[in-house]
C-alpha cells in the first residue's frame, strides 16, 4: 500500500468511528431528555397528557437517529469490504455485523401529529 492509501485510510477508519459515537450519543441523549420529560409531567399539578406532543415528536426523532445509526453501520461494513479488495496488507480485522444490527427501520410508518 502507498503512503496515501495507508494515511486515507487511517483517516476514514478515525473519521467512521467518530460518526458511530456521535450518533450512539444523539441516542443517549434522547432517551435521557424523554425519561426527563416524563418525569416532569408526574409533578402534582401537571396534567396527565402535558407535553404528549413534544414526547412523540422527540420518539420521532429517536427512531431517525437509530436510522441514521443504522445507515451508518451499513457504510461501515460497506468500507471494510473496499479495504479488503484494496487496502491489503493491513490488519485483516473484518466488521462482522449480524443482519439484525442494520435492519431498515425506515420501512416504517412515521408518527403522525395528533393535532
Amino acid at each position: 500500500m502507498t503512503k496515501r492509501l495507508v494515511e486515507d485510510a487511517g483517516s476514514i477508519r478515525k473519521l467512521i468511528r467518530e460518526a458511530e459515537a456521535v450518533s450512539d450519543e444523539v441516542m443517549v441523549a434522547c432517551a435521557k431528555l424523554k425519561q426527563a420529560m416524563i418525569l416532569a409531567r408526574r409533578n402534582p399539578g401537571m396534567p396527565v397528557d402535558a407535553g404528549q406532543r413534544a414526547i412523540m415528536r422527540l420518539c420521532q426523532a429517536e427512531q431517525q437517529a437509530l436510522s441514521m445509526s443504522t445507515s451508518l453501520l451499513r457504510v461501515h461494513s460497506e468500507l471494510s469490504k473496499v479495504a479488503r479488495e484494496h487496502a491489503s496488507g493491513d490488519q485483516d480485522i473484518p466488521t462482522d455485523i449480524a443482519p439484525s444490527g442494520i435492519a431498515d427501520f425506515s420501512l416504517q410508518e412515521p408518527i403522525l401529529d395528533a393535532a
